[in-house]
This record gives C-alpha cells, sequence and structure tokens, in this order.
C-alpha cells in the first residue's frame, strides 16, 4: 500500500473515530470498502451487500484522488451503463464524506468509467431512520429470524484498534 494511500485511510480512521465517540444522534458512519477503500481492487459490491443505510447516517469514500474520483449519478440507467458524463455531483477530495438524507436509492460510481464497468460502483438504499426499542417490540415477532449487526454499528473499538495499528506503522515500532 502506497504511503498517500496509507494516509488517507489513517486519516479517514481518525476522522471515523472521532465521530463515533462524538455519537451524533446514532448516526452510523460507513467507509466504504473499509481498509481498502474506494479502489478498483476492493470488492465494493460485497462490502455493500446486507448493509443497511438509514436516513442521517454518513458514507465515507477514501480514495487516492490522483487516480479516483467518486460520481453521483442520476439514475438506475446511467449507473448500469457507467454513464458518469452528467453526473449530480463528482467527488474529487480523496476523502468525502457524504450524509444520506431522505429515502431512496442513490448511486455513486468511480469517475474513472473503466473502474466503474469493472465494478467499482454501488447503489445505496437508504432507509428511514431506526424506530426505538419500544416502538419495534410488535415487529419484532414477525422478523425472519436472528440477524447479525452491520459491521459499521460494531466499529468503535475496531476503529481504536485501526488507529493505533497506523500509528505503529508510521511510527515504525
Amino acid at each position: 500500500m502506497g504511503a498517500k494511500k496509507l494516509l488517507v485511510v489513517a486519516v479517514a480512521a481518525i476522522l471515523f473515530t472521532a465521530a463515533m465517540v462524538a455519537g451524533a444522534d446514532d448516526q452510523v458512519h460507513h467507509v466504504v470498502g473499509e481498509d481498502r477503500g474506494w479502489d478498483p481492487s476492493s470488492d465494493v459490491a460485497s462490502w455493500s451487500s446486507g448493509r443497511v443505510f438509514r436516513v442521517g447516517d454518513k458514507i465515507w469514500f477514501t480514495y487516492s484522488a490522483a487516480q479516483e474520483s467518486v460520481v453521483e449519478l442520476r439514475n438506475e440507467e446511467e449507473f448500469a451503463s457507467c454513464d458518469v458524463t452528467n453526473p449530480i455531483k463528482m467527488y474529487t477530495d480523496g476523502l468525502d464524506k457524504i450524509s444520506l438524507e431522505g429515502e431512496g436509492i442513490r448511486y455513486f460510481a468511480s469517475g474513472n468509467t473503466e473502474s466503474c464497468k469493472n465494478g467499482l460502483k454501488i447503489p445505496v438504499k437508504i432507509q428511514p431512520k431506526e424506530q426505538n426499542v419500544a416502538q419495534n417490540i410488535g415487529s419484532m415477532a414477525v422478523a425472519a429470524g436472528p440477524t447479525l449487526p452491520s459491521a459499521s454499528t460494531n466499529l468503535n473499538g475496531l476503529s481504536y484498534l485501526l488507529v493505533v495499528g497506523l500509528s505503529i506503522c508510521f511510527l515504525g515500532l
């Protein structure tokens, strides 16, 4: 992993940890591709499958700005064909935080058409905010079975380990 990419991942981990400590209204911070980030070698489709995105959550894209970018596309057709010529918005900073406001599906893809066609794209289905436990008691009886919590909800301790590990790498300990 190059030094620039490692730095981007470290910055994302630090920001992610700070956001988790702040505990802003039960928001979940999703770091796309986790430690690999937004990169052609990442399997972002597997990363996003089964993940629950809710109104108010944040999604983070970390990548090498010299090699990649992120575009938000208007619809499923542009997403499927990797038509990145007229995006809603283009992100090019290398570390982008996007608030997920409003229910629906948002389409994110690599600004590099070839990377997009090779799978560097994700649809993000945004669900309503989770209701409190008292309101969910009735719906628990109709649940299809036990589910494992999303990895993103349990990353607080993991974030600290990541920051410590990256610090050790940077300091050469």
